[in-house]
């Protein structure tokens, strides 16, 4: 069996030629921290341990500074999302991993949170996009087809998370 590897691949006369996976990179500032990062977390057809521990650290509960394993499904849909908008932007990060503590106050607190919150489990993320208006963001999330998709427009945010395919 012959592998892609880093390079394109021509298959026989006449035959498309297929590309090699290009790296994956996410721009990101977290809105509560401050705290910003250009992190290319897939390469060579894998994930990179130290791109994903990079995410993990900035998408911790940061009322808590508990830090969880992210579900890398979740950095491919923001991935795919930028790259089916077309936009070069950063994302704006709202909320990514919270604590069960976090959002069981949260929840106490009437802030709109569910009990069984996706962002208790790493699978969950609310975020801006800089050069995209929050509507076209939901839109393009929508259109990937890849798990849920909450849009809050008078918060300004999207959800994304990598559970069963649903919207509101």
């Amino acid at each position: 069996m012959i592998g892609l590897g880093a390079t394109a691949l021509a298959l026989a006369p006449g035959m498309r030629v297929l590309a090699a996976e290009r790296p994956r990179e996410l721009r990101l500032l977290h809105t509560h921290t401050g705290e910003r990062a250009a992190v290319t977390y897939y390469d060579g057809g894998r994930y990179l341990d130290d791109g994903l521990d990079e995410l993990n650290r900035l998408l911790r509960d940061f009322r808590t500074g508990d830090v969880a394993p992210i579900d890398p499904a979740l950095f491919d849909v923001l991935h795919g999302v930028q790259d089916l908008s077309g936009s070069s932007g950063t994302f704006e990060i709202i909320s990514g991993y919270r604590s069960p503590a976090t959002n069981e106050a949260l929840r106490q607190a009437g802030r709109g949170v569910v009990k069984n919150s996706q962002h208790t489990l790493g699978k969950a993320i609310d975020v801006r996009l800089t050069d995209l208006d929050t509507a076209r963001l939901r839109d393009a999330g929508i259109a990937l087809g890849r798990g849920g998709v909450g849009y809050y427009g008078s918060s300004d945010f999207v959800h994304f998370d990598t559970g069963r395919v649903r919207r509101w």
